[in-house]
């Protein structure tokens, strides 16, 4: 396995940490929020840059930046209580196939 994937993984977990204390974070006025937010999104970086080695731009950003929305309105649902309508649901369907179609039949993917 390509070790970039594991990069991408830590990467897509420091972000979505990162971006859910945004909303505790309150304007950056909290102080223990605030710096969960600049450490996830320091490590989420650093962490993408070690991935751009080994895995095409394209197909990191793609996979980054799909996990990411899932998982981002996933939260949003569970822990803030906010709604995911029928077409909110089926748009992350997409994204999720759509990431699925690059890591197996893509090969650009790096396989």
């Amino acid at each position: 396995m390509n070790p970039g994937y594991l990069y991408l993984a830590i990467a897509i977990v420091a972000e979505v940490v990162a971006t859910s204390a945004l909303k505790s974070s309150a304007g950056f006025t909290r102080p223990g929020p605030s710096l969960i937010v600049a450490a996830g999104y320091g490590i989420a970086f650093y962490c993408l840059s070690l991935v751009m080695k080994t895995v095409p731009v394209g197909v990191a950003y793609a996979i980054w930046s799909g996990a990411g929305i899932v998982l981002i309105a996933l939260i949003g649902w569970r822990l803030f209580g906010q709604r995911l309508d029928l077409p909110a649901v089926l748009g992350m369907g997409l994204i999720v196939a759509g990431v699925a179609v690059i890591q197996l039949f893509s090969r650009v993917s790096g396989h």
